[in-house]
């Protein structure tokens, strides 16, 4: 599927696509200021004055001239220079992202750029010819250098690039799809190695996970509120519209509307002597409505990024100057990163929170560990031990990475932002919360199936028939992982959010 990107002006939901296999192409219109912009680093290579990165050294060699001969040369050596990343493999849908991005910015025209290189980098996106991008290399200031630069070696032929799930040299899978490698011209080396494309990739993805898995627990705490038998009182409109913030307004409604014609809650609506429930079910809208609103301000702050241009320095056409700024400094993806992790990380402690009180007959007054026949079987002993443990490493994962900096090129970069690996945790951060609302939502619905007859809403009953489809109730120990890799899988392909329909789950924006 194509999706088309006018640039500056790019909704997180395409964005979204892209991360999920969608092609972008650049709308036409933006074409005549790419070719202005190469035009205008042409007048300026003619001139001759000193212009950072054109024709002078970089970084902390910005005062060495580089003779008119070499500046091709020059432009190839920062690519192969500064492709000295290491570690793991970027993932396939977050280098999708990463060179959507890069695409993006160059098409405003400010980068110097010629068109036959954008035109390679939406080629390589359209055939699915994708860089081997190593994770690890960039601080997140003076651009994600090390990882742009192994994107960027690949469209010169250089490094190893993927066709379809098959590795190989960049040479040969460009090669592959019918492409010929590029030779840079002055100033396109330093624009594609400079931005902050990889760390806004990465932190994209983590906002899109976080969406899923904030949504689903939702849907699994309003499951579990029925299994513990707990009051929808709490949710009341009245008491948040005091509190006013938006996001506890938002999540109150939308546990209102999960919860809405459930047998189970008229069932203890009268005579019941529990004055009140516990924080983990009563305080569900003050909790996850302040996780929602802080990755609400973190989706803004990225779409604002991904919709900027990040290179340095910026050339403007209409005045042929090339300004040397600080565009490269990642420190907003950083914050928004940082957001992001304190925010999963709250949604799971929340979750395990439930899955404890449910496996604990003196908090639930259900059968101990949801067994019906305790000591016997272990039942959910050791999938709360599992919820638990997620919890503690994403906890120590949430510790700020913007706080810190180490300066770099012989201090010239003397305060970077750390925003790679700080967006570069949220995954599996995410995939923690994952697993863990997927636990949640196995002992919510086994501690639904005590409740029978009685139901719970049509929306719940949903959800427990989408999940009972694939995993059946348990009634004897069995092997456990692979029931919980199956309600995983439900939380994380957005399935569980599906069943109850996105009428009654707050999205982080309209545009997602």
């Amino acid at each position: 599927m194509k999706l088309e990107l006018k640039a500056g002006n790019v909704p997180l939901s395409t964005w979204a696509e892209v991360y999920r296999g969608a092609s972008p192409a650049l709308e036409p219109s933006c074409w005549d200021s790419i070719a202005a912009s190469a035009a205008s680093v042409a007048r300026i290579v003619e001139r001759g004055e000193p212009v950072y990165g054109i024709n002078t050294g970089f970084g902390r060699l910005a005062n060495i001239r580089i003779d008119a001969a070499d500046l091709g040369m020059l432009q190839r050596n920062i690519v192969l220079s500064h492709a000295a990343g290491v570690g793991p493999a970027t993932p396939a849908p977050v280098v999708r992202l990463m060179m959507g991005l890069k695409l993006a910015s160059l098409a405003q025209g400010y980068s110097g750029v010629a068109t036959e290189t954008v035109q390679l980098l939406s080629a390589m996106l359209d055939r699915d010819l994708l860089p081997v991008v190593p994770a690890q290399g960039s601080v997140g200031a003076s651009g994600d250098l090390a990882p742009l630069a192994h994107m960027s070696a690949a469209m010169i032929g250089i490094g190893q690039a993927t066709v379809g799930d098959e590795v190989m040299s960049a040479a040969a899978g460009l090669a592959r799809v019918g492409l010929e490698p590029l030779t840079l011209a002055p100033k396109e080396g330093l624009a594609l190695l400079n931005g902050t494309q990889f760390s806004t990739a990465y932190a994209l993805a983590g906002l899109f996970d976080a969406e899923r898995v904030f949504q689903a627990a939702l849907v699994t705490g309003a499951l579990s509120t029925d299994a513990a038998k707990g009051s929808d009182t709490p949710f009341d409109p009245r008491i948040h519209a005091l509190r006013r913030h938006p996001g506890q307004i938002d999540v109150a409604a939308s546990l209102r509307a999960l919860l809405t014609g459930s047998a189970i809650r008229e069932s203890h609506r009268v005579g019941d002597d529990r004055i009140q429930d516990p924080y983990c079910l009563r305080c569900q809208p003050q909790v996850m409505g302040a996780c929602l609103d802080t990755l609400r301000h973190a989706a803004v702050v990225l779409s604002t990024e991904s919709n900027s241009v990040t290179d340095n320095p910026l050339v403007f056409a209409d005045s042929d100057q090339a300004l040397s700024g600080g565009n490269f400094h990642a420190e907003p993806v950083a914050l928004a990163a940082d957001m992001i992790a304190l925010a999963l990380c709250e949604i799971g402690s929340l979750a395990e929170r439930r899955i404890a009180m449910l496996v604990d007959p003196a908090l639930s007054g259900l059968p101990a560990f949801l067994t019906p026949k305790p000591g016997l079987n272990s039942g959910f002993m050791i999938p709360q031990v599992t919820a638990a443990a997620l919890v503690a490493e994403n906890k120590q994962r949430a510790h700020p990475a913007s706080v810190d900096s180490i300066p770099t090129s012989a201090n010239q970069e003397d305060h970077v932002s750390m925003a790679a690996h700080g967006a570069r945790r949220l995954l599996e951060m995410s995939a923690n919360v994952g697993n863990v609302v997927g636990i949640e939502l196995l002992a919510a619905a086994q501690a639904c199936d005590f409740h029978a007859p009685l139901t719970s809403s049509a929306k719940l009953e949903a959800v427990r028939a989408l999940l009972r489809g694939r995993v059946p109730g348990l009634s004897d120990d069995r092997y456990f992982s692979i029931d919980i890799a199956t309600a995983a899988g439900l939380v994380t392909t957005g399935a569980l959010n599906d069943a109850v329909g996105s009428d009654v789950l707050p999205a982080l924006q309209a545009s997602m």
